[in-house]
């Protein structure tokens, strides 16, 4: 239990770890971007406002802003300096509406010839967008007199410095992400520490308290059947014995739970014929199932077999239809299910239930658990049944869940075949 805490605190923190590194890095590359998208699509609207070019007299690097053309907009005309020029490859292929070349203007490029730029031209027409990427340009389409104008930016090193700048990124998250997983694989035993040894008093503490409490509980029933044989009508020895009786039943199953969730403690497992296992271990319940006015019913698969402990696998059958048998309403129905699905060897109870909510039930296998204090006292339960069946079937690397549709209640235990 001890290791599954650890394991799932480790898992947590990574899980958490990895969603906020994930969302961090996601966000921080996803606005590198979006500014490198709209910086591009700025330039790319200025140039498409000065009819694919910039101003002649920026191409002999004057400092004087010329006047732009009307409706160019203020804040752009700031942005514009004597450098921006040389520091933009760019150009531009004007398509007619059947797809003819009107114009083209190479000069501010030297590394796109007039057929490569004839071709991205069309690719960008078909592709129906107004702007979009075609390999490291940027282009923009505005609608022109003859057709339209579409115009391309060079963005081989913003995208390159944004590629690296992610890949950075996330190589640094991996990184960190793996040295805290290593940090928290060593910090964690020391972290659950204190839950650890807390429970493993709380087992060893059972443990002793069940074997002290053995013997008075043996020397008591002892003496109230000496008393019942004194005085055979005595409802009050009758009720000693019976509560005696309960007592004891109570402490050897504290004590053989707390034997079964230990740390390395495993049964011996040796392959037998389950099948017929679970045959025998059934066959007691149908007298009960008699007198009890209900409906017991079994479908065996034949021929199964498992690797693990008899003994606890018996029991486990035991507690499954003894709680069925308990907690079904008069005249309910109980049913025991051995198949094999797959690669799974499946052993479920099914049993009428009454006032369950739907959905899973995995709450029944907490100890002491009762769904209906009043009935449970009625039927002498204590609540560790289902405890037990957990620790049962965990200890063979299994699995266990209930669940409910409302009106019967159905306990299924998975073993790997």
């Amino acid at each position: 239990m001890i290791r599954k805490l650890q394991r799932k605190f480790v898992l947590a923190a990574m899980l958490s770890l990895f969603i906020v590194l994930g969302l961090l890095i996601g966000l921080i590359n996803v606005l590198n971007y979006r500014t490198l998208v709209t910086e591009a699509d700025d330039t790319l609207s200025m140039l498409a406002e000065m009819s694919g070019n910039a101003p002649d007299a920026f191409m002999f690097g004057k400092r004087d802003i010329p006047e732009l053309p009307e409706g160019t907009r203020n804040d752009r005309r700031r942005e514009w300096n004597g450098e921006r020029p040389y520091q933009s490859r760019y150009f531009s292929v004007t398509l007619s509406e059947s797809g003819e070349v009107e114009s083209t203007d190479l000069k501010n490029v030297v590394t796109v010839d007039e057929q490569t730029a004839l071709e991205m031209a069309k690719t960008a027409a078909k592709k129906g967008r107004a702007s979009g990427f075609s390999g490291d340009y940027r282009y923009l389409g505005t609608p022109q007199d003859v057709g339209t104008r579409w115009i391309f930016l060079n963005r081989e090193r913003e995208l390159a410095t944004f590629r690296t700048f992610l890949w950075t990124s996330v190589g640094i998250s991996a990184a960190g992400f793996v040295m805290v997983f290593l940090l928290l694989l060593l910090l964690s035993a020391r972290i659950v520490r204190p839950i650890a040894v807390s429970y493993e008093k709380q087992k060893q503490f059972i443990t002793d308290a069940g074997h002290e409490l053995k013997t008075p509980i043996t020397i008591i029933r002892a003496d109230t059947d000496v008393l019942l044989e004194d005085l055979p009508g005595s409802e009050w020895i009758a009720d000693i014995r019976t509560q005696t009786d309960r007592l004891s039943s109570l402490t050897n199953d504290l004590i053989y739970l707390s034997r079964m969730e230990e740390e390395g403690a495993k049964p011996q497992m040796l392959d037998f014929p389950l099948s017929d296992v679970v045959s025998d271990a059934a066959q007691p319940f149908q007298s009960v199932a008699l007198t009890q006015n209900k409906t017991f019913t079994t479908d065996i698969q034949p021929m199964l077999s498992l690797h693990g402990d008899e003994k606890s696998i018996r029991k486990l059958v035991s507690i499954l239809l003894d709680n069925a048998m308990k907690y079904s309403p008069d005249g309910g129905a109980i049913a025991l299910s051995l198949r094999k699905t797959g690669k799974q060897i499946l052993l479920s109870v099914t049993n009428t239930a009454a006032n369950m909510e739907k959905g899973s039930q995995d709450r029944l296998f907490d100890r002491f658990y009762r769904a209906d204090a009043s009935r449970n006292s009625e039927t002498g339960g204590f609540g560790l049944g289902l405890a037990i069946a957990k620790a049962v079937v965990e200890s063979h690397k299994g699995k266990i869940h209930a669940v409910s549709d409302g009106r019967s209640l159905t306990v299924e235990a998975a073993f790997a075949e």
